[in-house]
């Protein structure tokens, strides 16, 4: 079957995409072409924007126009509390719950030695330089349940104890709606041991 080199190049490039399979990468490729060339050159233009416009915060790391993010300038956040997470991405899902109102500070992945992902190749210098300069009371560690989410989270804990600040991670459990039958041991086990009293 013969397709037309600049949709094949397209399909090829929405295709390397995470979570974008040959399928779906074809649909998008095909939606754009079907639209207008307005609709197209806005695409195109917030592509360009995202890639030149946006940097790392010099604070937590987040993504931001300028050198502070807009959740590091705003005045009304807890200065003394930070979430550490892996990846900014995070950050949006925290903050679409509306639930947190202090600040973040983003590692940049987590500790993972089989992929020489070590200390060194995460912000934890950079936040043990935050503890010196700024009055934090509380630390929420709000990093993946994994095998090397569990590994950081240990490892920051053991680093941050000693400071005098409260350490204290996201709980863990059953999500709303989820159903006892249907959940994994361990799942079940941290929610019973991450139990409230009501």
């Amino acid at each position: 079957m013969q397709i037309a080199q600049p949709l094949l190049t397209a399909i090829e490039e929405l295709s390397k995409l995470p979570g974008i399979g040959k399928k779906t990468a074809q649909r998008l490729a095909l939606h754009i072409l079907k639209n207008d060339q307005v609709s197209v050159d806005s695409l195109i233009k917030s592509l360009q924007e995202l890639k030149t416009r946006l940097r790392f915060c010099s604070r937590c790391f987040n993504y931001a126009e300028e050198d502070l993010c807009e959740i590091c300038k705003n005045p009304k956040r807890d200065n003394s509390l930070v979430c550490i997470i892996e990846e900014a991405s995070d950050v949006i899902a925290i903050e679409k719950t509306n639930e947190y109102n202090g600040l973040y500070h983003v590692l940049g992945g987590v500790l993972s030695p089989l992929s020489g992902v070590g200390a060194d190749s995460l912000k934890i210098k950079e936040l043990l330089k935050r503890f010196e300069t700024e009055n934090i009371h509380e630390v929420i560690l709000a990093i993946n349940p994994d095998t090397e989410g569990e590994t950081t989270t240990l490892y920051l804990a053991k680093l941050i104890k000693p400071l005098g600040v409260k350490v204290t991670r996201i709980a863990r459990g059953l999500p709303m709606g989820g159903d006892l039958e249907f959940a994994d041991e361990a799942t079940i086990g941290r929610a019973v041991l991450g139990r409230i009293e009501v």
